[in-house]
């Protein structure tokens, strides 16, 4: 049985040394410093993701969130690449259901030129048609792309069905129809209504002390005011009736790839660190977990098998994924469902457990030894509302899961009756 070594409460981002400031506009920044770095890591969101999509103009938030740095007031497309460019650094805008986001780096002394180019970019982009139009073909050419890739056509129809009715069942990339159906109009509506300062997150982390760091957020991004809109009611999120199985041929491709699952905990949940240390021991330690172990491993039915928990706002998902040989898909399902009933049958050992307790602590400062790492966890606590000491916290709380807790929590949400099974690839021999 393996022992995890001590973890330092001083090395973990705490409640005494990250400083979080909400201001007047309602930006939230929250900032650590690390002075052993010359640089400095900027993230964070906006409420804008998403779930804001029409149906027939899905993609338009990704759409918008890529066309931010296609051209702003002051700046073309080019000079804000050349900026960028001329001092080394880099930033971006990125697309998820509830929000889009943004990250870049710098070194600490360039700081306020990237910071002035992403206030650019945010608050007054200028959408130039001719950028629109090249962005656009590059969405269709990623959706062609996409639309041939198993792994990607069986894990959107897992979401689309699960999902069913909801924003987490959409892509929020689009679709080939949909993309055609956004101009210009929409992106300028998009980013009037649901670009503003309300409920932003923006973290810094690196070579700058808290006050230098809220100081220049508040000199770029104070004065901006945009009232938005609140985010719309989704839809309640519920469990299948009973096992759906479906299966997408694509022709000329030589591997299946399998995606099975069903609804997990969402991030804030108290089930989600025992289901998190359990779905470790089902198909990620190791070799891929139990698994890894049994149908790739031992069977040799897959050329990958593992099993992933992922967990939002409102919801979550708890998959097995594989690539398979098309004449063993079956075969594979069923060692799958065989295992995942032993799982919610059985408790893990307590070999395994400790196994994974020791794997979460101690690859949790890990995790935070760049100022990308610090500045992604401080960005999890307020995004899920963690709170500022939960990393402090958090060795002890793995150390509490039980394998009675995890038995629990397993048959609370793996219901091997109530399974979504989709397959993508060519016709199942």
């Amino acid at each position: 049985m393996s022992r995890e070594q001590p973890v330092s409460r001083s090395t973990l981002p705490g409640e005494d040394d990250i400083t979080r400031v909400e201001l007047d506009n309602g930006i939230i920044v929250l900032t650590r410093p690390n002075f052993n770095s010359p640089s400095a890591i900027i993230t964070g969101y906006l409420p804008s993701g998403g779930l804001f999509d029409l149906d027939e103009k899905l993609g338009l938030a990704y759409f918008s969130s890529l066309a931010l740095m296609r051209g702003c007031e002051g700046r073309s497309f080019q000079e804000i690449y050349d900026t960028l460019e001329s001092i080394g650094a880099s930033l971006g805008f990125s697309v998820s259901v509830h929000n889009t986001s943004f990250g870049g780096r710098a070194l600490v002394e360039d700081l306020p030129k990237i910071m002035n180019v992403f206030s650019d970019c945010l608050r007054c982009p200028t959408f130039p048609p001719e950028q629109i139009e090249r962005l656009r073909y590059q969405l269709l050419t990623s959706l062609a792309i996409r639309n041939q890739s198993t792994s990607q056509l069986a894990s959107m129809a897992f979401d689309e069905i699960v999902f069913c009715g909801h924003p987490y069942g959409r892509p929020e990339d689009g679709h080939p129809e949909t993309i055609q159906n956004i101009f210009r109009e929409d992106l300028v509506n998009f980013h009037k209504k649901h670009f503003g300062p309300a409920n932003m997150v923006i973290v810094i982390v690196g070579a700058v002390s808290p006050e230098e760091a809220v100081e220049l957020v508040e000199g770029v991004l104070g004065d901006w005011e945009n009232p938005g809109v609140d985010s719309p009611p989704l839809p309640e999120i519920t469990l299948l009736e009973k096992s759906v199985r479906r299966h997408i041929d694509v022709p000329g491709k030589v591997q299946t790839n399998l995606v099975m699952g069903t609804i997990g905990p969402k991030r804030r949940s108290d089930d989600y660190l025992p289901a998190s240390l359990g779905n470790n021991i089902l198909g990620q330690f190791g070799l891929m977990g139990r698994i890894g172990d049994v149908v790739r491993e031992k069977e040799g039915l897959a050329y990958y098998a593992s099993t992933s928990l992922s967990a939002w706002i409102e919801s979550g998902s708890w998959e097995v994924s594989a690539g398979v040989n098309p004449k063993n898909l079956q075969r594979a399902i069923d060692l799958i469902i065989s295992e995942l009933e032993r799982f919610v049958h059985e408790k893990v050992s307590l070999e395994e457990i400790s196994d994974s307790q020791s794997n979460f602590i101690g690859r949790l400062p890990l995790s935070m030894e760049s100022n990308l790492g610090v500045a992604s966890a401080l960005l999890r606590l307020e995004r899920f509302q963690l709170g500022l000491d939960y990393y402090r916290q958090y060795p002890r709380m793995v150390r509490e899961v039980t394998p009675e807790l995890i038995l629990e929590i397993a048959r609370r949400y793996l219901d091997t009756e109530k399974l979504c099974t989709i397959s993508a690839g060519p016709e199942s021999e």
